[in-house]
Parts: C-alpha cells; structure tokens; sequence
C-alpha cells in the first residue's frame, strides 16, 4: 500500500493592492517637490542598522530610490561603492535621472561618476552587493515576484535590506471607517512572518526580520488629512472608488476628533516592519549527470573562496 503524497507547502498570503490607483499614486509622487515626508525618518532607522552587517559593498542598487529619500545616508555609510538606482515607472526614473544632472560632465564636476537608472525589469542579473528598498514592499500588487528580482539583481553573497508597513498600520483609521460603514481604509498588509517566509521562497538565505511600532500625532485633523495624502493614496481594491464630496470630507474632519489622545492630539499608530537576506550561492541537484553553466561555476568557486 503506498503512502499518500505529503502536502504541498503552504504559501503565505498575498496583500491586496491595486495596480491602476498604484500607478496612479506613483505618478502624483512624482510630481511632488520632495520624496513623502515619513521617508526620510525611516531610511534613517533603517541605515542605524547597517553596521550589523559586515560586508562592504562596491555597488549599492537603490529600489524606488526617488521616494526612498536615502541617498544622503547610503553615500556617507559607502562612500566608495558606486551607486545605482532602480525606479517603478518612468515618471520617477524621469525624476531621478534629473536630480543627477545632465549627463557625465557635471556628474564629473561634483565628483561622481553619472547614476544609472533602471526600471525593474532592465536591472541586469547580479548588478549590487546591496540592495536597498525603503518603504516600498508594501506597495507591489505582488510582493513574491519583486522579491524573485531583487534576489536576481544581486549578486552572490551580497544582502538585500528592506522597510515596508506591516497590518496594524493606521488601525485607529480603519477601525473608524468601520464604525461609520465606509468601505475599507486601506489595503491588508502581509505579516512580518510572511514576509520573511516570501524571502526564503525567493531564494535568500538567513532572513532577519524586525518590527517596530510608532505613534503620529497631530494637533489638527485637517493637517493630518494632508500629511497622509502626502503619503500616497489608498490602493485597497475594497475602497470606495467614486469622488468623496465635500460634506463627506467635513464629516472625516469630525469623526478624525474622536482619535484624540489623553493630551488632547490625534493619534494614529504606524508598524514599521525592517528585514535582511542574504543571496546564497547557488546549489545544485544530486544526478546520474549534473551541468553546470560557466556563471555558475565562477559563483559557486566565489562561494568555496570565501575564509
């Protein structure tokens, strides 16, 4: 009697977002005069964390550079690597590339060599030791598959670092939007521990993931209105998709009242979720005949090389 076959792994959920308001929202991004303001904080945060690794790129590929708001501090943590930049459309690869000046003679006046910049699918395979990616996981439709091309895009040994918002992000919001009936306040994001299941899936090894949790406050809703519109949009697809009124909006205003904090501020919680990998070097399947392609023999002699 033969035994049954065992069950197929359990993937991990996938989060809801939709690609057309995505795109949407990227390209009023682009317009803007600066990166969103919440940005810059995190790649802070993120980059206190960098001396825990100890490898020192020479190529630091910047995913969603533009709205990543790092490139101050990656230049200061690696003065020495060459900096490369990948961008999600190509209304922010038009921002980027302007913010480099125009062409290698003034990259050549300000002592730099001219940034590149891709869109994801042009990333070449094996392209940077680091990989860098502020605040944009939760932003893909598809969070496995842009893992699949950071994972491509690195080369061996080298290590991606990411920050990205976990579920409980904006809860007092959408627990308000429930209360009142409306239709969803944004979009479900993944779990931490999913996030770090979809690495290893990807292909990266030794995944690390952390969590931190933050308070915003305001003074006033209407401020606080034009600070998450600064951040984006919503990109759930259970939102209401037609133009809110202006009455609608003053009944926000006094409903955001009732998120008043002991001092007297709205208050909203943000998770923050950090995570790192590691790009192995690739293994091979035990067979009667085994072959192996001249890429992946200089990988795998780099990999044995190491002390």
């Amino acid at each position: 009697m033969s035994s049954p076959a065992p069950a197929p792994a359990q993937r991990p959920p996938s989060q809801q977002i939709d690609a057309t308001a995505l795109s949407r929202h990227l390209r009023r991004l682009a317009t803007s005069a600066e990166p969103p303001w919440l940005h810059a904080d995190i790649a802070r945060r993120m980059a206190e964390r960098l001396p825990l690794i100890k490898l020192q790129p020479q190529r630091v590929l910047q995913w969603s550079a533009h709205l990543g708001a790092s490139d101050a501090l990656l230049r200061e943590a690696y003065p020495q690597a060459r900096q490369l930049r990948s961008e999600p459309l190509s209304a922010l690869r038009e921002r980027s590339q302007a913010t480099q000046g125009k062409g290698g003679f003034w990259a050549a006046l300000r002592g730099r060599e001219p940034v590149e910049v891709w869109l994801p699918g042009e990333v070449p395979e094996g392209t940077a030791e680091l990989l860098w990616a502020n605040m944009y996981l939760h932003l893909s439709p598809d969070p496995e598959a842009l893992l699949r091309l950071w994972q491509r895009a690195l080369a061996v040994d080298g290590f991606v670092m990411f920050s990205c918002l976990g579920p409980d992000s904006w809860r007092e919001l959408r627990q308000l939007y429930e209360r009142l009936g409306w239709a969803s306040a944004g979009p479900e994001w993944i779990d931490m521990h999913d996030v770090g299941d979809m690495l290893v899936h990807a292909g990266f090894a030794d995944p690390v993931m952390d969590q931190e949790r933050i308070s915003l406050t305001w003074g006033d809703p209407a401020k606080a209105l034009a600070d998450l519109r600064a951040l984006g949009g919503n990109l759930s697809p259970l939102r209401f998709e037609g133009l809110r009124s202006r009455a609608w909006r003053n009944r926000l205003l006094d409903a955001l009242e009732s998120l008043r904090g002991p001092d007297g501020r709205l208050r909203l919680s943000l998770e923050l979720v950090y995570g790192h990998a590691f790009k192995p070097a690739p293994r091979l399947a035990v067979s009667g005949e085994t072959r192996v392609s001249l890429d992946q023999m200089r990988n795998m002699v780099r990999g044995s090389a190491k002390p």
